[in-house]
């Protein structure tokens, strides 16, 4: 690495450098809770990590700790009494640094008053209001609680509030502050004058990946006639190639009887967990693993758009044997499954 000093590193190198100090198992416990495209751009960080010089990792180890460390003051008695503390702990200059650097994680989430409320009271709550209003709502729900509510909504509601949160992006401050005020709530004065993030195709994915099977079909189906790009694009990420990890193995079995090249089997696996690709090979014979494996040691590099062009077939042959009723796929937030 060019830097020399812990003070030259950027956010990202730090996180890095921090995630292979921890080690594989603890940066796989961290990964669990990070969005995919922060996977992909802290792998390809510690990637290019080559060596790290130890007095560089301590350095980054101890401003982890310190951060820890006003985060729990902050929670014991709040930002005064955390910053007198690390005042005489690390003295003012470096209290303020590290208190500065938390600023933008202490933000209270927006509607956070209705998460610790009861289903049916946020349906009393809300149930009369716009769809667009709902669908803000719904976005800073859990997907659970949000999924409760988008099942008990009338069904023409349905697909109408799905559809503004797939389409929802940025949400102005002012407009979260006057929802909030119509709901008699008062939003975080931490919050900032920056636009919050909010809704997008993976909230609604996450919620309907909740939802009972009759009201994702519902919905599906209405977004299927009223916007099919949409639906598609819903429809792509609600099960992904390395979900087939969580099918049983007479489904997986099922699945590779289906019309499927080999070769094109090698290229979705050549982007695949171990994990994934010991799964595909023990539900096979041992003389069509062994062709399978061959063919993906000879292919040599592959281009990253071809592994996933090559994962989305295999995953469009399951959805339709999921469809059909041919393999049973478990949900993603509850004990119902898909038939």
């Amino acid at each position: 690495m060019a830097q020399t000093t812990a003070a030259d590193l950027t956010g990202r190198e730090k996180a890095a450098i921090l995630l292979i100090t921890l080690g594989p198992e603890k940066s796989a416990q961290v990964f669990q809770h990070l969005k995919e495209d922060e996977i992909e751009t802290l792998t390809l960080e510690i990637a290019n990590i080559s060596t790290v010089m130890p007095d560089i990792k301590e350095d980054v180890l101890e401003e982890f700790y310190q951060i820890c460390l006003a985060q729990k003051y902050i929670t014991e008695g709040g930002i005064t009494y955390a910053k007198q503390i690390l005042e005489k702990a690390l003295g003012e200059a470096k209290a303020f640094e590290v208190i500065n650097k938390l600023t933008v994680s202490l933000q209270v989430r927006p509607f956070d008053f209705i998460r610790k409320v009861d289903v049916s009271q946020i349906l009393n709550f809300i149930q009369s209001e716009h769809p667009q209003t709902i669908a803000l709502i719904l976005s800073y729900l859990r997907p659970k609680q949000a999924a409760e509510v988008l099942s008990e909504l009338s069904a023409d509601k349905q697909a109408d509030v799905a559809r503004r949160i797939a389409l929802m992006d940025r949400t102005s401050p002012d407009v979260i502050k006057e929802v909030e005020k119509v709901l008699e709530k008062k939003l975080s004065s931490m919050l900032t004058e920056d636009f919050t993030t909010v809704g997008g195709v993976d909230s609604v994915v996450e919620i309907l990946n909740s939802v009972d099977r009759a009201t994702e079909r519902h919905i599906m189906d209405t977004l299927d006639t009223e916007d099919t790009a949409l639906s598609e694009e819903i429809r792509n990420k609600m099960f992904v190639f390395e979900d087939i990890l969580t099918l049983d193995n007479r489904s997986i079995q099922t699945i590779l009887r289906q019309d499927i090249d080999n070769r094109e089997l090698a290229v979705a696996l050549k982007g695949a967990s171990l994990e994934l690709q010991n799964l595909i090979f023990s539900n096979q014979s041992k003389r069509l693993a062994a062709m399978i494996k061959e063919d993906m040691d000879y292919m040599g590099p592959i281009r990253k758009s071809d592994v996933e062009e090559a994962q989305q077939k295999i995953v469009n042959v399951i959805r339709r044997l999921q469809e059909t009723g041919e393999i049973i796929v478990s949900r993603g937030g509850g004990d119902d499954i898909i038939a």
